[in-house]
Parts: C-alpha cells; sequence; structure tokens
C-alpha cells in the first residue's frame, strides 16, 4: 500500500515539493554559513518525493544551535515551504482518493517549517 501511496504521492504533489525544498537547498549552498540549511532541505526533498513508510523523530541532543537555525530558516525559507504544503494539502483533500495525500501534506508542514534537529526514519 506504502509503495501505491508513494507513487501517487510522487505524481500529485511530491515532485513539486521536492523541487521546492532542492531550490531552497540550493540558494542555501551558495554561502558557507547557510550550508547547514541547504543539507536539511535536501533531507526534506528525499523526504517530499517518497514520505509513505517514513516518519520524523527528534534528534537526540540537537540543542541551541538548532533552535537558532529554526528561527533562521523560518525567516528566509520556511514559510514559503511550509504554505506550499497547507495549499496543496487542501487541493488534494477535496477528492476522497486525495485525502491520505492531503494528510501527508499536512504531516510535513512541521518539519518544512522547523527542519533543523529531526531525523527521517523508515517505520517497519
Amino acid at each position: 500500500m506504502n509503495l501505491i501511496l508513494n507513487v501517487i504521492w510522487l505524481v500529485l504533489s511530491g515532485f513539486w515539493m521536492a523541487i521546492g525544498y532542492a531550490v531552497a537547498g540550493v540558494i542555501c549552498c551558495v554561502l558557507i554559513i547557510t550550508i547547514p540549511f541547504g543539507i536539511a532541505s535536501f533531507r526534506m526533498a528525499n523526504y517530499a518525493l517518497w514520505p509513505f513508510g517514513r516518519t520524523l523523530i527528534d534528534r537526540r541532543g540537537a540543542g541551541a544551535g538548532s533552535l537558532l537555525g529554526n528561527i533562521i530558516w523560518v525567516i528566509f525559507a520556511g514559510w514559503w515551504l511550509t504554505l506550499g504544503h497547507i495549499v496543496t494539502g487542501i487541493l488534494l483533500c477535496i477528492t476522497i482518493i486525495g485525502i491520505p495525500l492531503g494528510i501527508a501534506n499536512f504531516k510535513m508542514v512541521p518539519v518544512s517549517i522547523l527542519p533543523l534537529g529531526k531525523d527521517i526514519v523508515s517505520v517497519p
């Protein structure tokens, strides 16, 4: 079932969300100081391509650096990626078939606005 949902997700919204994350990652990697944001953005792009069967957990030991980084991320990139997930989630929830995909979009809102200090793990 995860395979079917991931393929439908990829076609309807995952590809475009991953492109948004990849663009943010490339922009962040231009300056040396923002490379950690770029790496986090590329991780989220990977998660946005194939989200079913994986989940997010808090990283142990993520402290003040993650908090400060998340504040900077929200200001410069997180708000428009979050807005993309919200709009796409609402549009997908209009149809019955799209409801699980819309819920997956809403599940990605917290990590799109606060990406640092999170790890992506497979669900057994």
